[in-house]
C-alpha cells in the first residue's frame, strides 16, 4: 500500500499510533479512502491522509468551526450521497482492506462487522442479528455484563431481525443506486461509528468533516441512528435536509432504538454499567 511523500507528518497534521499489540491501522486508511470516493458524487468530506503504515495514519488537522444550521443542512445532504455510494454486500469491508483478512486480532480491534462475499447475508435482519447483535451479546456474556435471560431475550429478537420483520427499504438514494447497479450494489455505504464526535464542523462545502471510521456495507438508518445516539448540533437539521435530498423509508423514526442497539451492546462491552439497563429496554421494546 502507497504511503504519502507527505510522511512523516508536520505540524498541521495529526498522528495516530497503534494502541494494542497487532492493530493495523492501514485498515482505517482503506475506510477513509472508501468513504472518500464519494465525495466527488457530492459525500461528505473525509479527513485527509498525509501517510500511513501499520502502526502510524497521520491526518492534516480539521479546522474546526463552531455549528449552525446551515451547516447542519450540508451534512445532511452529503451524508446522503455518501450512503448512496453503496457498498456490495451486507457487511463488505472497504475496497483494499483484504489483507486484513487472515488476522484474527485485526478482525476484533476494527469492531467492522466484516463479512466475507461468499455466504454474505442477504438481508439487513440477517446481516444485523449475526454479526452485530449476537457477536457483541456474546461478547458482553463472556464479561460477565449479561446473563443467560439476558441472552435468551437478545436471542428472540434476533429471531425476529432474521425473518425480517424489521427489514425496510433504504433510503431513496441508495434505492436508486442499488436498483441501477444491475445487481453490484446490495446496501449503503456507512461511516461505521458516526457519533458526534467523528463529524466535525468545519468550513468545508460539506459542512464538516468525518474522521475515525469503522466503514462497511449495512443501512444507511444504522449511520443516522449512531448520530441520534449522543446527540449532535442542529441535529433536526441534519436528519431534515438528508430526508429532502433522500427520502427516508416510512417508520424509519420507530426503527431509530433498533439500530442503536449493537452500539449500545458494544458499550456494555467495553464499560457494563448503565448501558446494560438501556439496552436490554431496546430488546424488550422489540420482543
Amino acid at each position: 500500500m502507497a504511503h504519502s511523500s507527505a510522511w512523516p507528518p508536520t505540524s498541521d497534521s495529526f498522528t495516530k499510533h497503534a494502541s494494542a499489540p497487532g492493530e493495523d491501522l492501514r485498515c482505517e486508511a482503506c475506510a477513509l479512502r472508501w468513504l472518500g470516493e464519494a465525495e466527488g458524487e457530492g459525500g461528505i468530506s473525509v479527513a485527509r491522509m498525509m501517510g500511513v503504515n501499520r502502526d502510524q495514519l497521520s491526518e492534516e488537522r480539521v479546522r474546526q468551526v463552531p455549528p449552525s444550521r446551515e451547516g447542519a443542512r450540508q451534512v445532511g445532504r452529503a451524508l446522503a450521497h455518501m450512503h448512496a455510494a453503496g457498498a456490495p454486500w451486507w457487511g463488505c469491508p472497504p475496497q483494499g482492506w483484504d489483507f486484513a483478512w487472515g488476522d484474527a486480532y485485526v478482525l476484533q480491534q476494527s469492531r467492522i462487522p466484516v463479512v466475507c462475499r461468499d455466504g454474505a447475508p442477504d438481508t439487513w435482519g440477517a446481516f444485523y442479528a449475526e454479526y452485530r447483535v449476537r457477536a457483541f451479546a456474546k461478547q458482553a456474556r463472556d464479561e460477565g455484563e449479561l446473563d443467560a435471560a439476558d441472552v435468551r431475550q437478545i436471542e428472540k429478537l434476533c429471531v425476529r431481525l432474521e425473518r425480517g420483520d424489521f427489514d425496510a427499504p433504504q433510503p431513496a438514494l441508495v434505492e436508486q443506486c442499488i436498483a441501477s447497479s444491475n445487481g453490484a450494489v446490495a446496501c449503503a455505504r456507512l461511516h461505521g461509528d458516526l457519533w458526534a464526535g467523528n463529524v466535525l464542523y468545519d468550513d468545508s462545502a460539506t459542512g464538516a468533516t468525518l474522521i475515525d471510521p469503522l466503514a462497511h456495507g449495512g443501512h444507511a438508518e444504522t449511520d443516522l441512528a449512531m448520530l441520534q445516539l449522543f446527540g449532535f448540533p442542529y441535529l433536526d437539521d441534519v436528519l431534515a435536509a438528508y430526508d429532502e435530498v433522500s427520502p427516508l423509508a416510512d417508520g424509519w423514526r420507530d426503527r431509530v432504538p433498533l439500530h442503536q442497539l449493537a452500539p449500545l451492546l458494544h458499550h456494555v462491552v467495553l464499560y457494563g454499567g448503565p448501558y446494560v439497563a438501556s439496552a436490554l429496554r431496546v430488546v424488550r421494546r422489540y420482543v
